[in-house]
Formats: C-alpha cells, structure tokens, sequence
C-alpha cells in the first residue's frame, strides 16, 4: 500500500485490523531460529554494542521499544506493540517520495535471562508485505560479557514491483540492517552514558 503521505494512527490501525487474522505469506515460519530455508536470500548482521549486564539490559530496552526502526526513513508502528508472539506490527517505509506499509506477525520470542542474556524476536511477513519472508532481532551477551546486537533475516520478492526494482529493494534492505546496527550502538552507548 502506497501512499504520499506518512501515515497517521487511524490508518495504521486499520491496516493491521485487515491483517491480524491474515496467515503468514511464506510457509517457513521460525527457521530464523535454526537454518534459513532455500530459495530466500539471507541477510545477517553483527555488531558489538559493548560490554556488560548494563549494556544488555540498555539493548533490550530498545529492542523492546521498536528503536531499532526508528531511523527516519524507515519506523515501526505503534511502537506500544508488546514483543509477545502473535502480535501484529507495521513496518512503514519511505522512500523516492512515498511511503509504504507492510504487515508483519511477531513469530516467536527470546527472553533468556540466565548465564549469557538473549532477547529478541523474529516476525515474519504478512499479504500486505513487499516481501516474503522472516526477520530475526536479537540482543545478546556472550561468555566474555560483550553484547552484541544480531539480525538475521530471509526474504524474496512477493510484489511485481518488487521484482521490477529489485536491486533497489536489495540496497534498501541491506541500509536498514547497517542503520539498525548503527541505531543501536548509538542509543545504547547513550544510555549507558546517561546512567553513568
């Protein structure tokens, strides 16, 4: 769905109420929990957000707010959806002067408190998505203490229009994963800073 205008509350909401009771586009539901299937392209990013429970714990607050979408040409609405499987999510994207919705459903969730942290979450592709696919987000800290921010994600054109531009949509998708690494280190580095 196109539009030229960035849209408000109403029109979101009723855009996921179109889509809550809508299956999945892809029929692969949690492999980003094990090994991407064939026939997607996969994305995979890593970056260090540093060292330390506070770190982690900094990580996870944002993971849980949706900050990693907020990096102005791309959001996540609304940002009040509960990381809780089965919840439905709008991912807005900008771009050439138009905006576009796409409907996402959380697939599963990772909440390991104990001896290294993870959190995160997959959510995979609705009808009303560009793409097909799942998309990985994970916040984790490794044996050493370090926290590392970690997306994963398979995916394939579902739209015509997708495929007509698709090596712009590849360079899209391949921006938001380096901004989203980019967001989170800076926010969370912020936060830590904050609590200093």
């Amino acid at each position: 769905m196109f539009r030229f205008h960035s849209p408000d509350a109403k029109s979101v909401e009723r855009f996921l109420k179109s889509q809550r009771e809508r299956k999945y586009s892809y029929c692969h539901q949690g492999k980003t929990a094990s090994t991407p299937p064939k026939g997607f392209q996969v994305d995979h990013t890593r970056v260090k957000l540093g060292h330390g429970i506070d770190t982690f714990e900094k990580a996870k607050e944002a993971l849980g707010k949706w900050q990693q979408f907020e990096l102005g040409w791309v959001s996540a609405r609304p940002t009040t959806t509960t990381i809780r499987e089965g919840e439905t999510v709008c991912v807005i994207g900008k771009a050439a002067g138009l905006h576009w919705l796409n409907a996402a459903r959380i697939v599963y969730v990772i909440d390991d408190p104990l001896n290294t942290p993870k959190f995160g979450f997959a959510y995979g592709t609705l009808p009303a998505h560009m793409e097909m696919g799942e998309e990985r987000f994970l916040v984790e800290m490794d044996q050493y203490g370090d926290v590392w921010y970690d997306i994963l994600a398979f995916s394939k054109p579902k739209r015509w229009i997708v495929w007509l531009v698709h090596p712009y949509m590849r360079n899209l998708q391949k921006k938001f994963a380096r901004d989203s690494a980019a967001r989170m280190k800076r926010l969370v580095s912020e936060k830590v800073q904050q609590a200093a």
